[in-house]
């Protein structure tokens, strides 16, 4: 529940990195709350930069959700078990851990329905008021804390958060391997959606961007093909003519924006065949204006997607067989002092070369 604190380990304070104010970040104590029967205290070791916890310090805000008051960041993370409750019964303390961040009530309607993820009452690691996991110690309950297997690293257990993002859309969206999948934005999300994509049978996926790098890291990173697009939304008729052209004959069955922009979605509703679906993950604009009524008219559906569901299994799963290997994606790591801590959310805000940014702790 974003809970933090003091470690049972004698004198040690649990310190956390608290967003205070605008654009900045300190290194604070942060308190730990009584154990409860069904919790486990973990101890972080890997905690990834998303580009949500970027949005809060650069605006303090991220759709309706407001920081009001000092609160921890960070939210992909994993670590190890050093405490466990009285009732904790699948953990042991030594155990590596990936932590899902997000607690549902358990009480409303979606939550029963098995949609935790869009529980009204959801307390999500760094989402206000909720603090976060980028702590020394952090305790969170035990069924939300997934047993690594020995050959995955902290830092891949970090990533499910990110890699679970893409395989709620490759399944609300049902990729298998007769779709022919359009990527739209090649940042972080979009790219662990290339990968699940193809993990879930997609025979062909090209990725779309504006920026060079990036898509020669969608290329490493088995893209069948790439397109690199403008800003401008004039550019759009003749950049789905060549996003067409590479994709084949088939045409592309699935889009999914990763960017969530005007411009992105526009481009995924024209480029998509007819009776095809776009899946829109990112959430950059607010508010779009869009060629729906030509969509409708192709019968192409729409569909949202909100952060994930009953996701960690299967990530952990696919990472473990080789399936999906998100390494090639943790492009800086830092450690965690104050500098560190500042430096590693500009090189984040920055992009250029930074793809994941990762700490270790």
């Amino acid at each position: 529940m974003g809970k933090g604190g003091k470690s049972h380990q004698e004198g040690e304070e649990n310190m956390a990195a608290w967003l205070v104010d605008l654009n900045t970040l300190k290194i604070q104590p942060f308190k730990l709350p009584p154990l409860g029967p069904h919790d486990v205290r973990v101890r972080m070791k890997a905690v990834g930069i998303c580009g949500s916890d970027v949005h809060f310090l650069k605006t303090l805000r991220l759709a309706d959700f407001v920081v009001k008051e000092p609160m921890v960041i960070g939210h992909e993370c994993a670590g190890i078990i050093e405490e466990i409750g009285s009732e904790v019964k699948n953990l042991v303390p030594g155990d590596r851990v990936a932590l899902e961040p997000g607690i549902g009530c358990w009480r409303c309607d979606l939550c029963k329905e098995g949609r935790y993820n869009i529980c009204p009452d959801m307390k999500f690691f760094a989402t206000p008021p909720v603090h976060g996991s980028l702590a020394r110690q952090v305790v969170h309950p035990a069924d939300l804390c997934f047993k690594l297997p020995d050959n995955l690293s902290l830092e891949e257990g970090a990533m499910c958060e990110p890699l679970s993002v893409a395989v709620h859309a490759c399944r609300r969206a049902n990729i298998g391997p007769e779709t022919n999948v359009l990527v739209m934005g090649a940042g972080p999300i979009g790219l662990v959606t290339l990968l699940a994509a193809r993990a879930f049978g997609a025979p062909r996926i090209v990725i779309v961007d504006v920026d060079d790098y990036r898509l020669s890291v969608a290329n490493n990173l088995g893209a069948d093909g790439v397109v690199k697009v403008s800003t401008n939304m004039q550019d759009i008729p003749e950049e789905v003519e060549r996003i067409c052209e590479v994709m084949g004959a088939v045409g592309v069955h699935v889009t999914f924006d990763c960017a969530g922009f005007n411009k992105t979605m526009s481009t995924a509703l024209s480029a998509t065949r007819a009776g095809g679906k776009v899946c829109l993950v990112g959430l950059g604009h607010n508010e779009m204006t869009v060629p729906l009524t030509p969509a409708a008219a192709r019968e192409v559906d729409i569909i949202g997607i909100f952060r994930y569901k009953n996701t960690w299994p299967l990530c952990i799963e696919l990472l473990r067989s080789g399936k999906i290997d998100v390494k090639p994606l943790i492009t800086h790591r830092f450690g965690f002092s104050q500098k560190e801590v500042e430096e590693a959310f500009e090189t984040s805000a920055r992009g250029g070369d930074a793809i994941k940014v990762m700490f270790n702790l």
